[in-house]
């Protein structure tokens, strides 16, 4: 009977521990950002303060920079699948294309997607993957930033769209703006660069045949604002952009969302995933739900264009 009672009171000891150090294991999750900017830098941080928030000293974050190569993509996520991470964060489209074919698996959450039916090359996309991968997008509504351009410029009827032209995402949203400035009678020219290199070549050409310029929300575009800048300020060319970073160093406006408050939704979804609380093939994808008219009051000055009520001052 003694005996009965040591092996049952050693196999209630032995649950307990297992118990124990599954309660008291810690999450593991890694961070993929393909580049290094402010959008993206603040997705991430609202993503990391709501995982800190929620779980505290349980949690452990790996955060690596791809510096915007995706060779550097590939070593990352390899890595995280290697060591067998809880759940990985991709901040940006090449980011989540490479987390998405490196597992099937691990949890993925993407963040600062403009859209995952062009990033993932699904057909018919409904808003859920069916499969181990959800996250929140960046897209503005495209009606709504085509129709700026009918606001704050009035005068201009050729409008020139720059994007690069190896991100899927700018693809999608050149195709929808372009239609929707078409349907408001504008004449619309597009051009593409390839990299980096060639962007100051491509702005010079697209000055001298546009009056205005629409940049879509573009990674490439946003590393090389202060470039673009430098050649459109020239010839007096107003650029719209898809997002406040770009605005902020070379536009007139944009239909701005608050890349923080996207990276803390991600981190709510990542919690509830995290905490079996939901499974992730069957989670829409989410979007920032108040995008807010903001304008560059320092290039709007320079160009003598006013402003009309409704919207706020970048960095105000």
């Amino acid at each position: 009977m003694k005996k009965l009672l040591v092996i049952l009171l050693s196999s209630l000891l032995l649950l307990s521990t297992v118990a124990c150090s599954t309660k008291d294991e810690t999450i593991v999750v890694g961070i993929c950002q393909l580049a290094k900017h402010p959008a993206l830098d603040a997705a991430t941080q609202g993503f990391k303060d709501v995982l800190t928030e929620e779980f505290g000293d349980k949690v452990t974050i790996v955060e690596e920079i791809a510096a915007g190569e995706v060779n550097n993509c590939i070593t990352i996520c390899s890595g995280f699948v290697s060591d067998q991470v809880d759940l990985i964060l991709a901040n940006a489209t090449s980011a989540l294309q490479v987390a998405a074919t490196a597992t099937t698996e691990i949890p993925i959450l993407g963040t600062s997607i403009t859209e995952y039916g062009a990033a993932l090359n699904l057909d018919n996309f409904d808003g859920v993957t069916g499969r181990n991968i959800s996250g929140t997008s960046d897209l503005a509504p495209l009606t709504e930033q085509a129709a700026m351009f009918k606001e704050l410029l009035p005068q201009a009827k050729t409008i020139g769209i720059l994007f690069c032209s190896s991100e899927v995402n700018s693809k999608y949203q050149v195709k929808v703006v372009s239609d929707e400035l078409k349907k408001l009678g504008l004449e619309v020219k597009e051009f593409p660069f390839s990299d980096t290199n060639d962007v100051g070549t491509v702005v010079a050409q697209a000055t001298s045949e546009v009056d205005a310029l629409f940049i879509p929300t573009d990674n490439t575009a946003a590393s090389s604002a202060d470039i673009i800048h430098s050649f459109a300020s020239k010839t007096n060319t107003p650029i719209i952009a898809g997002e406040e970073g770009i605005a902020s160093k070379c536009g007139i406006a944009t239909l701005s969302i608050d890349y923080y408050q996207l990276g803390r939704l991600t981190g709510e979804m990542a919690v509830k995933i995290l905490k079996g609380e939901a499974d992730i093939s069957t989670m829409e994808i989410e979007y920032f739900p108040n995008p807010v008219k903001k304008f560059n009051k320092e290039i709007c000055q320079a160009l003598s264009i006013t402003v009309p009520e409704g919207y706020v001052a970048i960095g105000e």
